[in-house]
Order: C-alpha cells, then sequence, then structure tokens
C-alpha cells in the first residue's frame, strides 16, 4: 500500500491512519488514505567482470549492457513501474534502489556513466547477499552477464537458483556471432577446419548453458549483441503481459 491523500475521517475508519498535524489543522479529523501499490521493481544487474570485456562490432558487452539498462529502465517507468539497477564484479558497484522518483532516469544515467570493466571474475554470492538484504519486495530481475563455458556457470548457479526463489530472474546469455559465422564458413586448409572445430564447439557449450538453466527454472534470453536491446525490452512485456509480476 502507498500514500494516496488526506480525506476526511468516516466512523469505522481505522484510527492508525489518523493524520493528527492535518486535523489540528482544519479543526476535524483527518485521515490518510492508502491504495495497492500497483507498480512492480524492475533490476538491471550488470556484470563488471572480466567476461563482459569482449568486444563486438567496436562495442564491449558492457557497453551493450549499459544501453539495454537504459532502455529498459525507461520502458518500466513510462508503463509506471519502478526501475533500479546496480552494477557487480567483486563486490556491488553503483546502485539506485527501484523507486518512483521524477528523477530516476536521471538518476540511473549518472550511475552508470564512466562504468568500466573489471580484471577479476565476477562474485554472484556477494550480488545474492545485497538481494536479499535491500530487495524485500518480489521483483524482476534482468542479470547481464557472460558465461562462456558451463563450468563457470555452475560455479555461480547456486547463487541463481536462491535469486529466483525470491525473485524472477531473467539471466542474459550473449551469442558470439563471431564463432557463429565460422561455424557455418566453408574451410579449405587444416587451420581453417581446427578453427570451425574449435567454434562449434564452444556453441554447443552455449546451448549446455541455456539448456541448464532452463533446467533450474531460470529464464534466459539468448541473444546476439546488437540485439540485446530489443530482446531485453520484449521479454520485459512478455512477463507483464503473462501476469508474472
Amino acid at each position: 500500500m502507498e500514500f494516496d491523500h488526506v480525506r476526511d475521517y468516516v466512523q469505522g475508519d481505522d484510527y492508525r491512519r489518523m493524520n493528527w498535524k492535518a486535523s489540528a489543522k482544519v479543526k476535524k479529523l483527518m485521515i490518510n488514505q492508502f491504495e495497492e501499490e500497483k507498480s512492480q521493481p524492475i533490476y538491471s544487474f550488470i556484470d563488471t567482470g572480466r567476461a563482459m570485456r569482449m568486444p563486438f562490432e567496436e562495442m564491449t558487452l558492457l557497453d551493450y549492457s549499459i544501453n539495454a539498462t537504459l532502455v529498459l529502465s525507461n520502458a518500466a517507468i513510462l508503463k509506471h513501474d519502478r526501475a533500479g539497477m546496480l552494477t557487480f564484479s567483486k563486490e556491488i558497484g553503483n546502485q539506485v534502489v527501484a523507486e518512483k522518483r521524477n528523477n530516476q532516469m536521471m538518476r540511473i544515467s549518472e550511475a552508470l556513466y564512466h562504468i568500466q570493466t573489471e580484471f577479476q571474475e565476477s562474485e554472484f554470492g556477494n550480488l545474492y547477499t545485497y538481494a536479499n538484504k535491500h530487495i524485500n519486495k518480489r521483483s524482476l530481475i534482468f542479470i547481464y552477464t557472460n558465461f562462456e563455458t558451463l563450468d563457470a556457470l555452475n560455479r555461480q548457479l547456486a547463487y541463481l537458483r536462491m535469486l529466483n526463489r525470491s525473485h524472477i530472474l531473467v539471466v542474459i546469455v550473449f551469442q558470439n556471432t563471431e564463432l557463429d559465422e565460422l561455424a557455418k564458413s566453408s574451410p579449405h586448409r587444416t587451420i581453417e577446419i581446427y578453427n570451425q572445430i574449435i567454434a562449434e564447439k564452444f556453441i554447443y557449450e552455449k546451448n549446455l548453458i541455456i539448456q541448464e538453466l532452463h533446467r533450474n527454472g531460470i529464464q534466459t534470453i539468448y541473444t546476439a549483441p546488437e540485439n540485446l536491446t530489443i530482446n531485453s525490452i520484449n521479454k520485459y512485456l512478455e512477463i507483464k503481459a503473462r501476469g508474472l509480476i
């Protein structure tokens, strides 16, 4: 419930909602009127670890994630939801709590300004601890990260499962478009054949990552970096249309 307005007291109203300051000012009983909070918290968690340094079309995965976060946050606010964000690597970085403020987009933009990747592997345990302590309401959480191997996912999977129990979790898995092109090429030399086999192995590993996330009930977006923004918006609208938040 959130505060809506102050109105005259009517017999039977809950006295605990009495506004004594307003009552004293107008010399009659006044009460606070509340309405059900319908807006939902929409969070973007952006990984700033070394895995996000990978470049595509002169932009890193972090750059694509920042752009998607800005557009998604704006769309959520226009849909009367509450947008928030945080960055994380070994520790929690910049953060903006999902709130209804007129300057919320400015706060998010400022928090994302000059964000850079780090050289450490990200720690999802600290991310879970922060979310469990500070995000009390069930939220829609997009995690912009990059798992290249099944082992990398399995090291963090327990924390993702725990997050998914309390919130609606969407994990972004980036498609390596350069490897896709290499796998579809027609090799002629031995080294080209070898490179194609390695590319096919990495693509197979990505599919295993998607399957493992789905097997644990975690929603995913498997996308080429350049399509991340539109696919994030579509996923948000899909989840709202299904009434999951």
